[in-house]
């Protein structure tokens, strides 16, 4: 391998990892959640990534945050890990975790709206477009299992896709003067702190859980939330956006892939089309802009 490509291979490595970490977090989840109960497992994992980012975090430089950016951090870790680990936890004890994957997924579309809505941003005929078609897969995946549609847990797993899209645009402010490791840091260890009142209405499946429940939630704190967190700060540091952004879209079919060899779940032919309605969506809606400025950039002959 050359000097020159290696410094490629490793971000792209890093990334690929993650992308299968947190496509495994969903089935992990699902084996997990019915033990442990949502509160135990939202509680477990946060906890053990927030202790293993902070044995890193003398290792990995992280610095204290400045007070003035508390009241963000504390929006970014209740919006990003709290709520979302509850709301996803809770929807995926009946939601199945490929179909759980796929709608969350469509999180960039409550991003785009919260970034015009408080930052401003200037919102295309692309991204609406985007939008639209997202929109109609996220559709297609929550009608595609009878039953899913007509309960209320489906709209569960649509609340944590909304406060996980509200998350990412929360951290752009405080990723200009902190790096990734370190907002992520923050976001665990406020996120265990704002899980701990709930407690006592889940200490019970806490302490009967099994072993395997266990394993699972260690599993999603050291690796899905831990590791993930610090591979993608390196992957991201080091690849540009349109690169980073890309490997993403590889989640939802890894998650249904793990699901299927994890817990035997068979994905259905409507969530598949749903799923890949979704996906393009969600590029056309980050790399829209990009690919139609290169097309009108290449000359034409």
């Amino acid at each position: 391998m050359s000097a020159k490509r290696a410094p490629t291979v490793l971000p792209i490595a890093s990334g690929l990892c993650v992308v299968v970490l947190w496509a495994s977090a969903f089935p992990a989840i699902r084996a997990a959640s019915p033990e442990l109960g949502v509160i135990g497992l939202s509680l477990v994992r946060l906890l053990v990534a927030a202790v293993a980012l902070l044995a890193l975090a003398p290792f990995l430089k992280v610095r204290l945050p400045a007070r003035r950016d508390l009241p963000l951090i504390i929006a970014c870790a209740f919006f990003g890990m709290t709520a979302y680990q509850l709301l996803l936890n809770w929807g995926e004890l009946y939601v199945p975790a490929g179909t759980a994957s796929i709608i969350v997924a469509s999180a960039p579309l409550v991003s785009v709206g919260i970034a015009a809505y408080f930052f401003k941003e200037r919102i295309s005929g692309i991204k609406i477009a985007g939008s639209v078609v997202a929109i109609a897969g996220v559709v297609l995946v929550c009608l595609a299992r009878t039953g899913v549609s007509l309960s209320a847990a489906v709209w569960i797993v649509v609340a944590a896709m909304v406060v996980q899209g509200i998350y990412h645009p929360l951290t752009k402010p405080l990723l200009r003067r902190y790096t990734g490791m370190e907002v992520a840091t923050y976001g665990m260890a406020f996120g265990t702190v704002m899980t701990a009142p709930f407690v006592p209405w889940g200490i019970a499946d806490i302490f009967s859980a099994g072993t395997p429940a266990w394993v699972a939630a260690i599993y999603l704190g050291l690796f899905p939330s831990a590791l993930g967190f610090v591979l993608w700060g390196y992957a991201v540091a080091r690849l540009n956006v349109a690169a980073s952004t890309s490997l993403l879209y590889l989640v939802p079919p890894v998650a249904v892939a793990i699901s299927f060899f994890w817990l035997g779940e068979i994905p259905v032919a409507g969530e598949l089309a749903g799923g890949a309605v979704v996906i393009a969506g969600v590029v056309w809606l980050s790399q829209g802009e990009r690919l139609m400025g290169r097309l009108k950039a290449t000359p034409v002959k």
